[in-house]
């Protein structure tokens, strides 16, 4: 579905991404850990191109797409989800969520108001779609910043950090939701310090320090059974804190 070839990202004389190489299947849910600054984000930012890769390929059905001349087609079916949710202050719930699917041209307002409603009920928040963002709660904030990328039909969903901004009671609000879109079968990549959000649900987890993927396996290989010292004391640390 999704295949990144030897991608490179450096921002002046920093390497940020030093040749990541990693396959995505349909309907995985790759889970992507390591400390800060280790290119994460960078890593989700180049795939879904608001970040333009400095050398190396990302293939997606089949095509390379940083040749595509359609970047907004690409974003829509490779969604992002952020960590500060980057709602406007201005709209309603509502107008957020189907501003991007309208001011595109991809659905009439009359069919995105039809749809966005269905999405709300779905996720019980079909009373706050008259609401603004500064009279809801961070947890609805981030699942109306899911349901707005729910509405352009990806096929795969990139989550930096959705829920580092959040007070620990609202975390199970944006993690039932993901739950939820795992069981529907979307692809997800997610970039997460919360490893009990990364053992949850995701059927892959990769290891990335340094600008480079030092380790990949499933949940039991990666967190019972790691290899790499790196790895190794990584998990010590975020284990005692």
């Amino acid at each position: 579905m999704l295949e990144i070839k030897k991608l490179e990202k450096s921002f002046g004389e920093k390497r940020v991404l030093k040749g990541i190489n990693l396959t995505i299947n349909k309907g995985d849910i790759i889970g992507i850990i390591g400390p800060s600054g280790c290119g994460k984000s960078t890593l989700l930012r180049c795939i879904n191109l608001l970040e333009k890769p400095t050398g190396g390929k990302i293939i997606f059905d089949g095509k390379d797409i940083q040749n595509s001349k359609h970047i907004l087609d690409v974003r829509r079916r490779i969604g992002m989800v952020f960590q500060q949710f980057n709602l406007f202050n201005h709209m309603t719930v509502l107008d957020n969520i189907i501003l991007a699917p309208t001011i595109n041209k991809f659905m009439t307002r009359e069919d995105a108001v039809r749809k966005a409603n269905t999405l709300l009920k779905k996720v019980d928040l079909l009373d706050i779609k008259d609401s603004y963002p500064n009279q809801i709660s961070g947890g609805q904030k981030q699942r109306v910043a899911i349901i707005r990328t729910l509405m352009m039909n990806p096929e795969i969903i990139l989550f930096d950090e959705p829920t580092s901004a959040l007070d620990p009671e609202m975390i199970g609000e944006v993690t039932n939701l993901m739950k939820k879109l795992a069981d529907d079968g979307m692809t997800m990549l997610i970039v997460s310090h919360e490893l009990n959000l990364i053992k949850n649900f995701c059927t892959r987890v990769i290891y990335i320090d340094d600008g480079k993927i030092v380790e990949e396996g499933t949940n039991k290989e990666i967190f019972n059974k790691p290899k790499d010292k790196r790895l190794k004391n990584f998990l010590l640390k975020i284990n005692n804190k």
